[in-house]
């Protein structure tokens, strides 16, 4: 099978998988934009301070927002403690932020047993510009490994550059949903044949990218609604992988 999707909390569930199910960890935490005091985590829903007008159509919510740093920087410890144990030596974390997580969650992934290799940046046309600002157009990608990586392994050349919008319209199914471009390109750090582990799927967009590149995919989701989406993105992506290769087998 090649792909298996948890609905339910990440950490109950991690810790029923078996060490070294996965090569890469790959995943967008709820890292509590605009939660810099408790008024902002606490009177505003994700949905709220997120903007997700260009879906033209509504979009669930999700919990985890209304975490203070010092609760984030926890949990995310426990977390990836926890998702250390499930990667096989010499496999790698990538984890999604913004700038003002980004401190915390280099130090979560050190503290849970990770080396911190460096940032990747994620360049977003648009977003709107800022008066007498500069725009906040980028995310960061916090990615480590477990130990040393042997590079004959996975011989690839990655970027450490993304630009790509969010999808807009029918295409955007989650508030916070990357492009399939860029994890595509992310999911490529696991060796071919590999599995890549997402402990906050979301609408599944991990998942995608990992069965295009031809990885399998572990997700856990656990908003209901999410991993309906997520189950049906999947299901989908395996169907339209084994049409094609079933067209170049007759080619």
């Amino acid at each position: 099978m090649p792909f298996s999707l948890h609905q339910g909390d990440a950490l109950s569930v991690l810790a029923g998988l078996p060490d070294g199910c996965t090569d890469s960890v790959i995943t967008d935490p709820p890292y509590n934009s605009g939660g810099r005091t408790a008024k902002e985590r606490t009177s505003r829903s994700a949905k709220q301070k997120y903007t997700s007008a260009d879906a033209q159509h509504a979009l669930g919510d999700f919990t985890g927002e209304n975490m203070d740093q010092r609760s984030y920087a926890f949990w995310l410890t426990q977390i990836m403690t926890e998702a250390h144990r499930l990667t096989r030596p010499g496999g790698t974390a990538l984890l999604f932020t913004d700038w003002r997580q980004l401190p915390v969650t280099t130090d979560a992934i050190q503290a849970a047993g990770w080396l911190w290799r460096g940032v990747l940046a994620w360049n977003k046309p648009q977003v709107r510009p800022q008066k007498g600002r500069f725009k906040q157009s980028c995310e960061f990608i916090v990615w480590a490994s477990k130990g040393s990586i042997d590079g004959a392994r996975n011989p690839v050349y990655l970027p450490g550059l993304y630009t790509a919008s969010q999808p807009s319209g029918k295409a955007r199914q989650h508030i916070t949903q990357k492009p399939v471009e860029v994890m595509r390109e992310l999911v490529k750090i696991s060796p071919e044949g590999g599995t890549v582990l997402d402990f906050c799927a979301g609408s599944g967009s991990t998942g995608v990218a990992a069965l295009l590149e031809g990885r399998d995919f572990i997700g856990v989701e656990k908003t209901e609604h999410y991993a309906s989406i997520a189950a049906d993105r999947l299901t989908e992506t395996v169907r339209e992988t084994l049409t094609q290769d079933d067209v170049g087998l007759s080619a």
